[in-house]
């Protein structure tokens, strides 16, 4: 009798063992596509790939050893930034408008009066860094620090920093910080977040809603050009950064392959509308 149950124990075990393992998170599978090379080389340009599928638990990467290199952000920033300003009072809303300061650019979109919506869009660098001037530098630095945001490094001055300064931020901590801000892991107020979820959109429809910001610096004698996101398509999410790098001064096709390489990408890999 002993040895039947003894038995019948061992089975009991044995099944619950099972389905506890059947239960148990596999950890994040992580997929290197080599075959992307192709697609920056049409653009002659240097650069890496990273992609985290939140439905799937899985990352999709292209020259995974670039992913953990810093790069100055450039106007990748203005999404920290936003979150900064509004956290801390410094602009009350994204509805709020900055007066032009009357200096002619280049860029004619930036010769008028902004609000966060239209900055962020043009990537107006004018309006973020009167917007940085207010945080001030030791606000500025306490919330790097809070948000884990890169090396957390101003130096170079509160309106230059993230620009020709000092700081710096990997593609796998781009992707990281974008995560952390879409799941509600910052340290900041969800009225926070919903404004700055509303400024980043740049396309949507009924089952579609893609969110990014573009970066354009130098460093080290070439440029670093970023385009950074999440897409919502059809009850998933995708979050992505892509980071580009070229020693042609005068590469034409520069600006434009920080965005259609990752339209290439996402053809290549299926995730289409």
């Amino acid at each position: 009798m002993k040895k039947i149950k003894f038995i019948v124990l061992l089975a009991i075990t044995g099944v619950l063992t099972t389905l506890i393992a059947m239960q148990e998170p596999k950890g994040t599978s992580i997929e290197t596509r080599a075959d992307l090379k192709s697609i920056y080389d049409a653009f002659k340009v240097d650069g890496s790939f990273i992609l985290y599928d939140q439905n799937f638990d899985k990352i999709i990467n292209y020259n995974p050893g670039q992913l953990k290199i810093p790069f100055t952000p450039a106007s990748t920033f203005k999404i920290a930034n936003s979150i900064i300003a509004i956290e801390t009072g410094v602009i009350a809303s994204d509805t709020v408008v900055l007066k032009w300061d009357s200096v002619a650019r280049q860029n004619l979109a930036w010769n008028k009066d902004q609000d966060m919506n239209t900055a962020f869009h043009n990537s107006t660098v004018w309006y973020y860094q009167e917007v940085a001037r207010r945080i001030g530098e030791k606000r500025m630095k306490e919330w790097l620090v809070k948000l884990n945001y890169g090396n957390a490094d101003i130096s170079g001055g509160i309106d230059k920093f993230w620009l020709t300064g000092g700081l710096r931020i990997t593609p796998e901590q781009q992707l990281d910080f974008l995560r952390r801000f879409y799941t509600n892991r910052l340290p900041i107020s969800l009225r926070t977040k919903e404004l700055v979820q509303k400024i980043m959109i740049m396309e949507e429809l009924s089952d579609y809603r893609l969110s990014t910001k573009t970066g354009w610096g130098m460093q080290d004698g070439q440029n670093v050009g970023w385009y950074i996101g999440y897409l919502e398509f059809k009850g998933k999410v995708y979050y992505f950064v892509n980071c580009i790098q070229s020693n042609e001064f005068n590469n034409p096709d520069f600006a434009r392959a920080r965005v259609d390489i990752v339209r290439q990408i996402f053809t290549k890999l299926n995730i289409t509308r």
